[in-house]
């Protein structure tokens, strides 16, 4: 693929949307095959093995259709917005310093559909919405999420334990976990990889997505340890307090007896909203286009991980991608408040989605 035509489309010209919202799957193909790239195209064009991530969902892929709020969301809505606009810092953990400065990240992160995911989480509860808001501003801050680099990362994803590749039949990003493929000791930086990640699939989230889908794959011939439970509660309170409305659907296959008890422990921490969006054993050939789900589970694409091919390949997609949602905020006078849909690429707002 040329490299004028991976910019461009990494850039955003992709993204057209509907006047009821909606982000049309065709419209991306259609601009797509203005640039030359064909349908299920990977990020340097390899097939029969793939090695780098798809560029764009399949056709077979049908975007959320967004839904108006009511009155009193609405309200609720502005008033969240209002309180979000006056801040100037964010909380910290520790006496020194005892707030740190909001950045311009910040102000960018706080999208008007980050303030209805998090209103959406709290039942509507516009106080605990802005709660929970600050708490995840200085958790991101006192993290480092911004400040993990591809380069520090590396070494946790040289054996393909974690891909990022294709899209469900609902457009969201798949991110597969492969346990089995475990090349690192326990340890913090195995969350920080998992962090990462997550920040990598929603930044190439298609105009009109704000879900990903996760897919474990427990493979019984690659075996694997059964994660530590202090682990598995900590990742469980990263995604339910600080991505809260991002997992469209969690998908686990190849179960094996060893953690079948592990998943027993977990389960009480799994907030029911999040629960039922799990599917175990599923035939994920019905919940991501046969054409874009790995043939390790499934599928009929033939993916061969090289670390030295997948990883830059990723984080450059991943880079262009969000330095052009960056150039469209400061465009539009970087507002609190932004649409991620105009950020995407899109034109309009959407405020919420169906499920598919």
């Amino acid at each position: 693929m040329a490299a004028a035509a991976q910019t461009q489309l990494a850039n955003g010209v992709e993204g057209q949307t509907k006047q009821n919202g909606a982000v049309d799957i065709q419209d991306l193909h259609t601009s797509a095959a203005k640039l030359s790239i064909a349908e299920n195209a990977t990020y340097d064009g390899s097939t029969n093995p793939a090695k780098t991530p798809f560029i764009n969902p399949s056709s077979a892929s049908k975007l959320p259709i967004s839904t108006p709020l009511t009155a009193d969301q609405s309200t609720k809505y502005e008033k969240l917005l209002t309180t979000v606009k006056s801040w100037t810092t964010k909380p910290s953990t520790t006496p020194n310093p005892p707030d740190h400065p909001l950045t311009d990240s910040d102000r960018m992160w706080l999208t008007r559909e980050c303030l209805l995911r998090y209103l959406r989480a709290t039942k509507w509860d516009v106080h605990q919405a802005g709660i929970r808001l600050q708490s995840t501003l200085t958790w991101r801050q006192e993290w480092g999420v911004e400040k993990h680099t591809p380069e520090y990362i590396s070494n946790e994803n040289a054996t393909g334990k974690q891909v990022l590749t294709g899209y469900d039949i609902g457009g969201r990003p798949c991110l597969y976990l492969n346990p089995g493929k475990q090349n690192t000791e326990r340890s913090n930086k195995q969350v920080e990889h998992l962090v990462f990640m997550l920040e990598r699939t929603i930044d190439i989230m298609p105009p009109g997505q704000e879900n990903l889908a996760l897919i474990i794959n427990f493979d019984k011939k690659l075996g694997g340890e059964r994660p530590p439970l202090w682990q598995g509660k900590q990742v469980l309170n990263i995604l339910q307090n600080h991505y809260p409305e991002r997992l469209g659907r969690g998908l686990v296959i190849n179960i094996p007896w060893i953690v079948q008890p592990f998943f027993k422990l977990i389960t009480p921490f799994i907030d029911p909203a999040t629960r039922e969006k799990l599917r175990f054993d599923h035939d994920l050939r019905l919940l991501v286009p046969p054409e874009q789900l790995l043939k390790s589970h499934g599928g009929d694409v033939e993916f061969v991980y090289e670390h030295e091919v997948y990883w830059p390949a990723l984080n450059e997609l991943a880079a262009k991608k969000r330095a052009a949602m960056v150039q469209r905020w400061e465009s539009a006078e970087k507002k609190v408040g932004e649409s991620e849909l105009y950020l995407r690429g899109g034109d309009g707002a959407v405020s919420e989605g169906q499920d598919v």
